[in-house]
């Protein structure tokens, strides 16, 4: 069951309900709204008991490809949930999701995502985990910015396209009230926020040495989480310790790690284990499990 406290944040986060598009027997959506960036930096801000699931490029269940629209819905069908997502440059520079530089794993296409157009790799469809063929398309980034609003939290990978660009797009969409970005330095983050001074990070920092940079070079705690690892380890303890006493959420995933497990039972067990040991936000490609595990679906 969720605890009381939780059920009071959602709220407060302005958790609505909104029928998903398309069908008018169609589930509502679990969504998150924000209407300002202080909204968001707010639901980020660390507080104890607080349980947030990150969707690893959306997700790969329920025979849905990942980084597609179909898959953010799906997860958000049973979960409040934010997606890390993964931008890519095609030839003609318009920013895709894509995980992969090549489209052989994920899509009908064959070679790099740099060496098509768009008009040419939006004629291709997108593979699930196991390489079926799924009717979804690859969507631009641009589009699913804009399906989020009012929905839910993108968190926009590091991948080749260039943090100009990306800031740019956040800058001309007004996106910085749900559009996150992950950096893996502070000049990474300062770059971000000479743009834009409310721009919500997800850093890469994983050591007390790279906290002490992040500190020396003045970027903000109260707009970051912390993406600390893919494992529980005993040095998570102190970086908890250090991250929360600024109000920093710190971020387990588990992709790499745990979802591979071989069974739902042992990646249950696995997902309370990365809660008990400290993690708020626990990211996964396996979102709606991990929900189902933390007795937070619904």
């Amino acid at each position: 069951m969720m605890t009381m406290q939780l059920k009071q944040y959602w709220c407060l986060a302005v958790l609505c309900f909104g029928a998903a598009a398309g069908s008018a027997n169609a589930q509502q959506l679990h969504t998150l709204e924000f209407k300002s960036p202080k909204e968001l930096h707010r639901f980020f801000r660390y507080e104890k008991g607080k349980t947030i699931i990150s969707g690893h490029r959306g997700s790969i269940e329920a025979g849905l490809p990942e980084n597609s629209i179909a898959a953010f819905e799906k997860v958000l069908e049973h979960t409040p949930a934010f997606f890390e997502i993964d931008p890519r440059l095609t030839k003609d520079s318009v920013i895709i999701l894509m995980h992969d530089a090549t489209l052989d794993r994920t899509t009908n296409g064959r070679g790099k995502v740099a060496d098509f157009t768009w008009e040419e790799l939006k004629q291709l469809r997108l593979k699930d985990k196991d390489g079926n063929l799924t009717p979804h398309r690859i969507p631009t980034l641009a589009e699913v910015i804009e399906w989020a609003r009012g929905k839910t939290i993108l968190n926009l990978d590091r991948k080749d396209v260039p943090l100009e660009m990306t800031a740019d797009l956040i800058r001309e969409l007004d996106a910085y009230a749900f559009v996150m970005v992950t950096v893996h330095s502070p000049e990474q983050a300062r770059f971000y926020l000479d743009k834009n001074k409310h721009q919500m990070l997800s850093a890469h920092i994983q050591t007390e040495a790279k906290l002490e940079a992040y500190q020396k070079a003045k970027i903000p705690f109260n707009r970051m989480i912390a993406y600390i690892g893919p494992d529980i380890k005993p040095g998570n303890r102190t970086m908890y310790r250090l991250l929360n006493a600024r109000g920093t959420m710190c971020m387990i995933s588990a992709a790499p790690t745990y979802d591979k497990l071989p069974t739902a039972a042992a990646r249950a067990e696995a997902y309370r284990a990365i809660i008990a040991d400290g993690a708020s936000i626990l990211e996964s490609d396996l979102p709606i499990e991990v929900a189902k595990a933390l007795a937070l679906h619904r």
